[in-house]
């Protein structure tokens, strides 16, 4: 298997992220902001349901797609015109989002089949031999889920909750139906980059909720509005701190150092199931953080403070499993501040929002400190494979 170099039939081919994964990565986050939205909207439990399968379902083609550019170069013309009709098929969906169950289901559907389809034949077209046998076991699984959600968005109602549920179980045991992820070659340095952009992004996407919050509630800019602007920003600082703050460059010399046939199941653990979570505690947080500096003395409805709290503290545990999967640092403080962040929720529903973005922003710092501290030079070990 090569190492550091992306994996394609091109061996010229770049190692870096290329422009038009950039490109298809806005169209991906727009899907963020559109989910972001549903729970804003509807903060009980019938949207958080909405949300996470949503993401779920297209967080897992996404992560298709990151390992289909990481061993396909899209460095000519057919192969950029198929990235950018499964990037059409992405906008649908992303479109659909905020009535997929109110009547663009089927819509949804369709796109998600589109994605599907475009994979399938451009991973078996131009992978190496080695990859297209490890696709082949995958394809039947993709196909299989697609169905289901086509199903589900045309059936509607309760049945559409059950479909689209049993697609996103099957494909969090795809991995392991269809006989784990050997055979598929990984450039570490690429995939690494991309995820980070991505959550760089989602991250940012934070930062335009917080503006528009401010942009949105109409009063005059005095110093409460400023203060609650700026706690907003610094959370999304201390997450951005939190997860850049070497963690990314220590995790792609983990997977390098690691036996080459474990790579695969280590990027498949960390970089899918547990950015899963990093990503939909940054969709629960940025639902929030709208309302939140929109109104920043008023006290946040207990719904929207658990949502805030709990964003948070997704994010947390989810970065203490990838941290704990590839043995990067010690996962430990992370976690117990992720379960103090769910202890800020009286803060934020008996007290105010941006009483309740101080504590958020003091229990990251806090971990931050407290991990420079006790564990200044986390050695780097070679992370164990988990079972796949």
């Amino acid at each position: 298997m090569e190492q550091n170099a992306r994996v394609a039939d091109d061996a010229n081919a770049p190692v870096r992220v290329s422009t038009l994964e950039l490109f298809f990565d806005l169209v991906f986050v727009f899907t963020i902001t559109q989910l972001t939205a549903v729970i804003g909207e509807h903060t009980g439990a019938a949207g958080l349901a909405r949300a996470v399968l949503m993401l779920g379902l297209i967080w897992w083609m996404y992560g298709a797609y990151a390992w289909l550019t990481n061993a396909v170069a899209p460095n000519s013309t057919p192969r950029r015109l198929l990235l950018l009709g499964g990037m059409g098929a992405f906008f649908v969906q992303a479109l659909a989002i905020p009535t997929a169950f109110s009547g663009a289901g089927l819509a949804f559907g369709i796109g998600y089949l589109a994605v599907v389809v475009v994979h399938s034949g451009l991973y078996l077209r131009a992978a190496s031999e080695s990859s297209r046998r490890a696709i082949l076991r995958l394809v039947p699984f993709n196909l299989g889920s697609a169905l289901l959600v086509l199903v589900g968005g045309i059936a509607g109602g309760d049945a559409q909750y059950v479909l689209w549920l049993v697609a996103l179980l099957l494909e969090l045991s795809t991995p392991f139906l269809a006989g784990g992820v050997e055979g598929f070659e990984v450039s570490i340095p690429h995939f690494v980059e991309r995820h980070g952009l991505v959550v760089l992004i989602a991250i940012g996407e934070s930062v335009v909720a917080v503006g528009v919050g401010v942009a949105g509630a109409g009063h005059a800019i005095d110093a409460s509005l400023v203060l609650v602007a700026l706690l907003g920003l610094a959370l999304s600082a201390a997450l951005w701190w939190t997860y850049f703050g070497g963690d990314d460059q220590r995790a792609e010399e983990a997977i390098v150092a690691a036996p080459p046939q474990s790579q695969p199941v280590l990027v498949l653990v960390g970089y899918f199931y547990w950015h899963l979570l990093i990503l939909l505690g940054i969709v629960l947080a940025a639902s929030t953080l709208h309302e939140a500096t929109g109104h920043p003395s008023g006290e946040l409805s207990t719904a929207r403070a658990v949502l805030l709290a709990s964003g948070v503290a997704l994010f947390l545990v989810g970065d203490a499993l990838f941290r704990h999967t590839l043995v990067i640092g010690t996962p430990w403080w992370r976690a117990l501040a992720g379960l103090l962040a769910l202890a800020t929720i009286p803060v934020g529903s008996s007290g105010s929002a941006a009483a309740q973005l101080a504590a958020l922003v003091a229990v990251l710092l806090a971990c931050l400190l407290l991990e420079q501290r006790t564990a200044p030079g986390d050695g780097l070990r070679h992370p164990d494979p988990p079972a796949a």
